[in-house]
């Protein structure tokens, strides 16, 4: 697969980027008016993984707003939910949690049983929830996205883009500000439970406060990161990296570099739209399983190895990526 820069004529300059020779999509916007500081591969079809749950709570939120739903609507674990592989809450069936609490709780904890009590509750079914997925990505200009699930586990006709994930992003910051506070928690509680977000840049990262992260063999460790310093705001998106301290290291790398140069591209920098589209774009999602997690036959698992979980890339190991030069598309 190739691997290109798409960079405005303005951005030669512009950021440090990874020292992987073979790098995979990223893209670093400023939310509310669209600029990107920074883009790489940013068509590249990709396997969202738990990056999904964006778009369920985004399609929760809307139900919220409109009336159908209320924060405190139960949302009953089912059969179905039950059987959602890990990561999950892992509640008796029959039991329930407010729908608001069930949102923290994909969001934090990336609770695959709670995806689909969610999307049952709001959409009637899983298929009734996943509609209203590829409804909102249509609404949003997401043009190379589609769901099939409501929690990102593996599945190939569930792909997306940088381009498109940030597009959700910013519409999850732009139209729903109430909720900004979900994706900065670092834990939620259900019960005497004590639940840990997986994304350790809310930790280590001077203004990170939101907003998901996102692994499945198949797409390798996905980020998309926000950030707010001097009450400039910042995403980062990064997708296909090994672990999650490459993972971490390469977002913090990016978002540090669009601050420092925050005035600067905000002057110069071309749009989400803007981005050049490849002609020689690939149309199958590309598959890191066999260099992620080993060769071995496709299942519908969560496939999260704990290990790869410690909140384990402070920013000060940023310097241990030097500068590599780009080519202007």
């Amino acid at each position: 697969m190739l691997r290109r820069a798409f960079l405005s004529l303005f951005a030669v300059l512009a950021l440090v980027a990874p020292t992987a020779a073979e790098a995979s999509p990223a893209l670093v916007f400023e939310p509310y008016n669209g600029t990107v500081f920074y883009a790489e591969d940013p068509d590249v079809l990709w396997f969202p993984a738990s990056l999904t749950k964006m778009m369920t709570a985004y399609v929760a939120f809307h139900a919220l707003r409109n009336g159908e739903m209320k924060p405190d609507t139960p949302t009953i674990v089912t059969k179905k939910a039950l059987q959602e592989p890990p990561t999950k809450l892992g509640l008796p069936v029959g039991t329930s949690i407010p729908l608001e609490t069930a949102i923290k709780v994909i969001i934090v904890k990336s609770a695959n049983d709670v995806a689909m009590m969610v999307a049952e509750t709001v959409g009637g079914s899983e298929e009734g929830f996943v509609a209203r997925m590829n409804e909102a990505a249509k609404r949003l200009g997401m043009t190379s996205t589609h769901f099939a699930n409501p929690n990102g586990l593996p599945n190939e006709e569930q792909y997306t883009t940088a381009r498109d994930l940030a597009r959700l992003a910013r519409a999850l910051i732009i139209e729903f500000p109430e909720y900004a506070d979900i994706f900065a928690m670092t834990t939620v509680n259900v019960g005497n439970r004590e639940l840990r977000t997986h994304n350790g840049l809310l930790r280590t990262f001077s203004g990170a406060d939101g907003m998901k992260t996102g692994f499945i063999c198949d797409s390798g460790f996905n980020i998309v990161v926000s950030a707010t310093r001097d009450g400039r705001k910042l995403v980062a998106v990064v997708l296909g990296e090994p672990s999650t301290r490459v993972r971490n290291i390469r977002a913090a790398q990016l978002l540090e570099n669009g601050f420092k140069r925050y005035f600067w591209k905000s002057l110069f920098g071309t749009s989400l739209n803007g981005l050049a589209i490849p002609a020689d774009r690939e149309d199958q999602p590309a598959h890191l399983r066999a260099v992620i997690c080993g060769p071995g036959p496709k299942t519908r698992q969560s496939e999260v190895r704990p290990e790869f979980f410690r909140l384990d890339a402070p920013v000060t190991e940023l310097a241990e990526l030097p500068a590599l030069s780009f080519p202007v598309n």
